[in-house]
């Protein structure tokens, strides 16, 4: 069997489970948004992005787990958002120009992606070099 020199990134059982049962909520939620199942869909999104909370403050000292964990917590922000402005009919209404209630979700789904672009274009460079140079 030829060796590896890759990294290995495993976690505890505890965090595997708590993020499978994130999965069920969001799941949940996005099924009670499709219903308009008001009541379960607004009470799913506390628990959803309470643990995506939970789960990105657990991979803070892993910058590319980081990353992509906070761009998670700002989609589902801005994903329980645009659910709530369509349960209470704010969707439509003109903010500003040609944008809506629901348009406002963009800050938080444009957060998350410039996370993702920082991690990217910035961050995994760097980090890629760093590793380059210890290793030589």
């Amino acid at each position: 069997m030829k060796e590896s020199n890759e990294l290995i990134y495993s976690i505890p059982s505890s965090y595997r489970r708590m993020e499978n049962m994130h999965i069920v909520f969001w799941l949940v939620k996005d099924i009670s948004w499709c219903m308009i199942w008001r009541e379960l869909g607004l009470a799913m999104f506390i628990p959803t992005l309470t643990i995506s909370i939970i789960i990105a403050w657990r991979t803070r000292h892993i910058k590319a787990e980081l990353a992509h964990n906070l761009a998670i917590t700002f989609w589902i922000c801005a994903n329980g958002y645009w659910m709530i402005s369509e349960f209470f009919h704010f969707d439509e209404i003109i903010v500003w120009n040609e944008f809506t209630g629901k348009h406002l979700a963009l800050i938080p789904f444009f957060t998350g992606a410039l996370i993702l672009l920082y991690y990217y274009a910035v961050q995994r460079p760097r980090d890629i070099k760093r590793n380059q140079a210890v290793t030589m």
